[in-house]
């Protein structure tokens, strides 16, 4: 086959266009020309369906036929006796024929034909290709000049396909020729044919070509004309969309400077009253076209910016700011009542919220470069906001036409939004202070902040309006930002200026005056500001607030002061209808950002808020139950309304008061107000919906539950709200039901752990429930097991006792056998048995009450054969059994582990089914002389009182330490009541005592939580903040650990020496060292506590764990160092213990 024949010719160009438009998206998406062959002569290696294309068939047929006589006779003379003269190989072979073929005349005959027949149909193609766009464009020209062209066009930026869904290559000739005919000496209408040919060219094609320097001022120039601009955007907004940044970048910037000097020419004004501007005047709608073009780009450029030289992206940058800075270099107003129509009044009318700007400062890349650029040469940008102006009356719809005061309003909202941005970083804070025209002194971000409150004199900028454009709603959006950062907020709000200006209104109210300021703004500001430790201390420990002629005070008290003055309706400078529940809820709020810290509630206390707040919810309450209930059906009515809104008031009230439980302290105010059973009621119902505490809360109600848990009111209280059965009942579910329907899809795995992770959430909620003696005393004294002697499997628990029938006092085989994972679910009750015992008075109760220790010994009794069977139950056993049955610290006994260990002997420990604990336990024990006198009395000492629920730990541990003797125990205790020393060391002493008030003695509550505890937890905040946030991450609290500690004298928890120490200390140096020696020893556990925290196993860890190598004699520097700051606070407050400030 030599010849191709004209129907091989008219066939290949079908079968080569067939093949142009299957690969039509790959070819469109090359950059360039380069890109497009290499696509092209890359085919094979990159298209799975190369080989199925009919145009590739064609050819291989064609050079079969044309080299198949060749290759035959070639492979034939090559496999004969000379063979091995080649080589062996099928390879080699391959290798040769390839070779001889290629090198006939036939191969080289073959390669001249399809070339020459090619040619001549790549250019019949293009010959087509030019006719059939020159009619379209015939046919464009005719339909687009019998259309209109009166109204506003808005099809500037879309990105159609740039070949109208084909593809062809634009040769340099034509592309020289197109940027002749644009030239602006040419006819208005050859330039509009050339920009409608160029607008259907690829666009990588014209932006390498050789004369784009001139095809591109042309284009700039027809920029300008009124006929001709739209045409050019349609090319640009396609290049946008198909060019990489290297290409774009040089249109972008060709664009800015073609705006810019439109600008510059054509001087623009706009009336500053109430005058309207009409946006589709000619020469407006041409620049408005084209700088919506230029903010599309602005907007997408960020998503790929980042894969290119950073020079492209500063080029970019730079022209934009060039652009915006036009008002300061260039322009200049008319004289009168006019001014200067800038390019940022239109970007503003488009984006009016600065969203090219949030995107350029988002990713660190491009945020260096736009700080850079800005510090260097536009800093004049940022001085914007002086020349923006209020109007309220601003309307964000789209429309044609605006007033000169909603353009400058307009412009005012993007610099709002341009500052704020910058303000939130560091580097962009660093920008400042600038200096300012007609003002001395440089503006420094305090100033800027300063000024989002005084837009208009007085405090004109806080008004409230619907709008989302507001100016009280933007100026309090950027507030919010920088509340959100940390940094951020101690530069820019915790000012004593700025402070000043937001409670310059209140001090006015408070001193009688009149202000117009909207108060709730203010207070949600203030509220976020108190939610961060250096706005929390800005405000208890700096007098920066003038209240009088001379006298200073904190801001703290300001607050607390407005805030009673709202509960009691005392304003008489404001209205009724501005005393709204709305705004004394906000203030409360306010408030509680101060009274859920230890260090604030101490500030606020004496002013007896919690009382306030109770008496407005009482008094609320039964207000709303003197309205009629509401009929299904009814219309709603002034009073349903009236009932909705005072609902909402008592919510409100009630969750403000459940706030005072976040401390110690706090949770003693609680409880004298009488309203903790309906708080903690409100609580759990939000509990159970999940909902979040406040928006200023970054936790749950878990710190909260376990801090109300940790007392006998606290623990009653979520008894009868349902909480303990409801957790009770989860536990239940995910313990021995699970999901029925994830079975089905997705089988349960065994668990490997002995609490498996779906069960640990419920786990640790048990233990900070029953982490109080107290708690536990409430939740099972006097309450019998059920031992039923048959369960059915529906049967489940709703309570602590049917747990600990169910789970750990597994004494029969109907408990066994109504247990659908026994194993699983025994291990996880010895589990908590185990943290149970760990206190003391908890496992004293549980014994005396259901012998706990005869049901674990009859168990490992019945686990035997031969010998002691060992498994995993088996020996969760032996550990319990040990462990309740050894006193001791950390070096004084021993615990069996959990785990077995690997050889022939994996359980080494002895187990044992009867008393005595083997003696490898135990140390050998002191011997202490005294006669059987000594010992009826000793008998009488340790006996438990009936009015105490619990054991008398310390009187234990003097009879220890006085060697038994009974007279010489009698007589420290004697001398060491009348100490105030013995109110906290001495629970039992103190408990119900006539030393304190009545409330208080009634309450349950004992020194030691409410005062030890509380300041244990203050001073953890200041001094050991890591392990603060621990406690707070975990759920768990500080004081729950500190009323185990000191409740039982450090048994088990620190060896006897460090024991007596502790005592001897808290007599010779004063009970607050009480305080500063539960602070050292979580600082010296800090690093397990860390550690623990991570695992989730920080509440276990504490309570299973004894103290390793703490010595009191090693902290008593950093134990006097405490002493030193913190005596005049914690001492005072203990001495106040029979008389304390409600």
């Amino acid at each position: 086959m030599s010849q191709l024949s004209v129907e091989d010719e008219v066939e290949l160009q079908s079968l080569l266009k067939q093949l142009l438009r299957s690969i039509n998206d790959r070819i469109t998406g090359a950059p360039s020309t380069e890109c497009a062959e290499e696509i092209l002569l890359h085919l094979e290696e990159t298209d799975k369906n190369f080989h199925n294309y009919e145009f590739v068939k064609y050819l291989r047929q064609y050079v079969e036929s044309s080299l198949g006589t060749v290759v035959e006779e070639e492979t034939k003379s090559l496999t004969k006796d000379g063979q091995h003269a080649i080589g062996s190989g099928h390879d080699t072979l391959i290798h040769a024929v390839t070779r001889r073929t290629r090198d006939s005349d036939e191969y080289q005959q073959m390669m001249q034909t399809l070339k020459n027949t090619m040619i001549l149909v790549v250019e019949s193609l293009i010959n087509k290709f030019e006719e059939d766009q020159m009619r379209k464009e015939e046919m464009h020209r005719e339909k687009q000049h019998s259309q209109s062209n009166s109204h506003y066009s808005d099809n500037c930026s879309d990105s159609d396909s740039s070949f109208n869904q084909s593809y062809a290559f634009i040769r340099q000739e034509h592309l020289q020729a197109l940027a002749e005919k644009l030239d602006s000496s040419r006819p208005k209408e050859v330039r509009w044919e050339a920009l409608q040919a160029l607008c259907c060219a690829p666009p990588s094609d014209v932006l390498s070509c050789e004369s784009w320097s001139s095809l591109g001022r042309n284009l700039c120039t027809a920029l300008t004309d009124l006929d001709l601009s739209d045409n050019v955007l349609q090319f640009i907004a396609k290049s946008f969309s198909s060019s990489p940044l290297n290409v774009t970048r040089e249109i972008y910037t060709s664009l800015a400077k073609s705006v810019e000097s439109s600008f510059q020419s054509l001087k623009l004004s706009f009336p500053t009253g109430s005058s309207a501007v009409d946006v589709n005047r000619p020469e407006i709608s041409r620049l408005l076209k084209q700088i919506r073009l230029m903010n599309d780009f602005q907007k997408e450029v960020t998503t790929f910016w980042i894969r290119h030289p950073e020079k492209y992206m500063e080029e970019v940058i730079e022209s934009t700011f060039s652009l915006l800075s036009l008002h300061h270099e260039h322009a200049s107003a008319s004289p009168g009542t006019e001014k200067a129509l800038e390019p940022i009044h239109l970007l503003a009318l488009l984006d009016i919220k600065a969203t090219w700007f949030k995107k350029w400062m988002h990713g660190y890349y491009s945020r260096t470069v736009v700080i850079r650029l800005l510090e260097r040469k536009y800093k004049s940008l940022l001085l914007c906001i002086e020349k923006g102006k209020v109007s309220p009356k601003y309307c964000s719809a789209q429309r044609s036409v605006y007033t000169g005061k909603e353009l400058e309003y307009a412009f005012f909202v993007h610099s709002l939004c341009v500052l704020g941005k910058l303000l939130i970083y560091a580097n962009g804070r660093k920008l400042f202070p600038i200096k300012v025209r007609k003002r001395k002194v440089p503006v420094s971000v305090t100033d800027l902040v300063h000024r989002l409150f005084q837009l208009k004199k007085g405090y004109n900028l806080l008004f409230m309006l619907s709008d989302s454009l507001s100016p009280s709603g933007l100026a309090m959006e950027v507030l919010w930002k920088l509340c959100e950062r940390t940094e951020c907020a101690a530069e820019c709000l915790h000012q004593t200026p700025v402070i000043e200006t937001l409670l310059a209104p209140v001090i006015a109210l408070l001193t009688e005056q009149q202000v117009t300021s909207t108060l709730t703004l203010i207070a949600d500001v203030l509220a976020r500001i108190a939610n961060t430790d250096r706005g929390l201390s800005l405000f208890l420990y700096e007098k920066n607030l003038v209240v009088a002629l001379s006298e200073r005070t904190f801001a703290a008290h300001v607050i607390v002061q407005f805030t009673l003055r709202l509960l009691d309706k005392e304003l008489s400078s404001l209205s009724e209808s501005d005393l709204s529940d709305t705004l004394c809820g906000a203030f409360i709020f306010v408030c509680r950002q101060i009274y859920n810290t230890c260090e604030g509630l101490q500030v606020l206390r004496p002013y007896g808020l919690h009382k306030a707040v109770a008496a407005a919810w009482k008094k609320t309450s039964s207000q709303s139950e003197r309205f009629p209930t509401p009929v299904p059906g009814a219309a709603a009515g002034k009073s349903t309304q009236e009932l909705q809104n005072m609902l909402i008031w008592e919510e409100t009230l009630l969750d403000s008061l459940l706030n005072f439980a976040a401390t110690p302290k706090g949770l003693l105010l609680l409880q004298q107000t009488g309203a903790i059973n309906e708080c903690v009621s409100y609580m759990f119902s939000r509990f159970t919906r999940k909902l979040q505490v406040s928006r200023c809360e970054k936790f749950g109600y878990g710190v909260m539950v376990t801090q109300v848990a940790a007392t006998a009111p606290g623990v009653v209280a979520l008894h009868s709200s349902g909480f303990v059965q409801a957790l009770v009942v989860e536990l239940w579910y995910v313990l021995e039901c699970g999901s029925e329907d994830v079975r089905v899809v997705r089988p349960r795995p065994t668990p490997m752990d002995p609490i498996d992770r779906s069960c640990l959430k419920s786990f640790l909620s048990l233990v900070n429930l029953l982490s109080s003696s107290q708690s536990v005393w409430e939740l099972l004294g006097r309450q019998p097991l059920a031992n039923k002697s048959e369960y059915t499997l529906r049967e489940m628990p709703t309570s602590i006792p049917d747990l600990i029938d169910r789970l750990i006092a597994v004494n029969s085989d109907a408990k066994i056998n109504s247990l659908f994972h026994y194993e699983q679910s025994h291990t996880f009750g010895l589990r908590l048995l185990s943290v149970l015992c760990c206190n003391l008075d908890s496992f004293l109760l549980l014994e005396s009450q259901y012998n706990i220790c005869s049901i674990l010994l009859q168990n490992q009794r019945e686990n035997v054969t031969e010998e002691f069977i060992i498994d995993g139950l088996s020996v969760e056993r032996n550990h319990v059994l040990v462990r309740a049955s050894v006193v001791g610290g950390p070096s004084e006994r021993t615990l069996p582990p959990r785990a077995l260990q690997e050889g022939e002997d994996p359980y080494p420990w002895p187990m044992f089914s009867s008393d005595p604990v083997p003696q490898c336990y135990t140390l050998d024990s002191p011997k202490i002389h005294h006669n059987s006198q000594g010992k009826r009395n000793a008998d009488e000492v340790v006996t438990q009182q009936d009015v105490y629920p619990g054991h008398d730990w310390l009187a234990s541990t003097v009879f220890l330490i006085m060697a038994g003797d009974m007279e010489r125990s009698l007589s420290l205790l004697l001398n060491l009541s009348s100490q105030l020393t013995s109110a906290f060391i001495w629970p039992a002493r103190i408990h119900a005592s006539v030393h304190v008030p009545v409330e208080i003695a009634e309450s349950g509550i004992p020194p030691i939580y409410w005062c030890t505890a509380h300041y244990v937890e203050m001073l953890l905040k200041a001094e050991v903040p890591l392990v603060h946030s621990a406690f707070r991450i975990s759920g768990f609290t500080p004081s729950q650990m500190c009323l185990h500690w000191l409740t039982q004298c450090f048994w088990n928890y620190l060896d006897w020496t460090e024991i007596c120490h502790y005592i001897s200390t808290c007599v010779v140096m004063g009970p607050d060292y009480q305080v500063y020696m539960c602070v050292a020893i979580f600082k010296h556990l800090q690093p397990d506590i860390l550690q623990q925290t991570q695992s989730q196993e920080l509440q276990v860890f504490l309570k299973e764990e004894p103290i390793q190598g703490f010595k009191v004699s090693n902290y008593l520097e950093f134990m006097e160092g405490l002493e030193h700051r913190y005596r005049s606070i914690v001492l005072s407050d203990m001495k106040t213990i029979c008389n304390p400030v409600e």
